[in-house]
């Protein structure tokens, strides 16, 4: 046979016919692949909170300034939303500690001019965290001055609540709306103190730990408001310093803020809450492409527009994870 002929002798195949099955089956595997790829790719979705230093109101942040990063991995940004307008759909708890000291009631007018100040779209509902359990009072509604009628002093008899994580598990296992398509966010008021576990912190309290996953399960934001028990066992540094620690991580994790003053109650709450509701005016829902395995995965989001943060959940679940219920 003559050397690049494309005949066949003696059952031999050519040199041309062998780079084409071998062209043929290097395009079947590439196909393959890519199909493998595009099974393993899931959209997970995570809300962000951007912040300005601007005095605007509302903040601007565009999608192409949007990097996200899932287990150190840059990922596509597949949607960046502005939960504004018809988006703008919100359920909102006001979860306060019962074991709280008396004085709280000096908070409620604060408390009840930023519900009444909320857009006419949002679901609030009203609890007191009491054995373990959130007592809802108010269920949500879009009354809110019928919200914050619901609200009373606390009972003030300390160590009825003993753990702020075992109500915050509670309600977000069996969050009493619906509706999945509006965002899920809690304020908690309470000194943050996990009497189960002893007065000093625990950076891996199973409590706290648990609580985080539920709510990052849930897609749940938790902000939260330091604000002292009844008794004598809030008196210690010790506890104190470690109920804020608590609440600082359980906030942080899930996508909110802890607000504090020093070791001791707040003057007054509404600074605080005015920067919640400046929070939940400047909300996107960040969709992206995920290639990790289902289970909560942590993320990064970033943006290169200038004097601008954003605030997002550590871990998002990712791959056919629904809330818990």
């Amino acid at each position: 046979m003559k050397t690049g002929s494309c005949r066949i002798y003696k059952g031999r195949v050519s040199r041309t016919t062998s780079i084409a099955i071998v062209a043929g089956v290097c395009f079947a595997m590439l196909v393959a692949f890519r199909t493998v790829r595009a099974q393993e790719t899931s959209t997970a979705r995570a809300v962000v909170t951007a912040s300005s230093k601007s005095a605007e109101d509302t903040t601007t942040v565009p999608r192409q300034s949007i990097s996200v990063f899932e287990n150190r991995k840059l990922q596509d940004v597949t949607g960046w939303v502005p939960l504004r307008g018809q988006r703008s759909g919100l359920q909102l708890v006001v979860l306060l500690d019962d074991s709280s000291r008396g004085n709280l009631g000096l908070q409620l007018n604060d408390i009840r001019s930023f519900l009444n100040g909320l857009p006419p779209s949002t679901q609030v509902a009203i609890g007191y965290m009491r054995n373990g359990s959130p007592n809802l009072l108010q269920k949500f509604t879009t009354d809110h001055a019928q919200a914050a009628k619901s609200l009373r002093l606390p009972s003030g008899t300390p160590g009825s609540n003993g753990s702020p994580y075992f109500c915050l598990s509670d309600l977000v296992k069996h969050w009493p709306g619906g509706d999945t398509n509006v965002r899920r966010e809690v304020i908690m008021v309470t000194d943050g103190v996990d009497r189960y576990s002893g007065a000093r912190f625990d950076p891996s309290n199973p409590y706290v730990q648990a609580a985080t996953s539920d709510a990052q399960k849930a897609g749940v934001i938790v902000y939260s408001i330091y604000y002292r028990g009844a008794g004598r066992y809030d008196r210690s540094g010790l506890v104190t310093d470690g109920g804020q620690n608590y609440l600082t991580q359980v906030s942080g994790s899930t996508g909110g803020k802890v607000y504090l003053e020093g070791f001791g109650n707040p003057v007054s709450f509404a600074p605080f809450l005015s920067d919640i509701q400046r929070k939940l005016q400047n909300q996107y829902e960040l969709s992206f492409a995920s290639t990790a395995k289902p289970g909560l995965q942590s993320i990064r989001v970033r943006t290169s527009q200038p004097n601008t943060t954003l605030e997002f959940p550590q871990r998002v679940p990712v791959g056919g994870m629904t809330a818990p219920q």
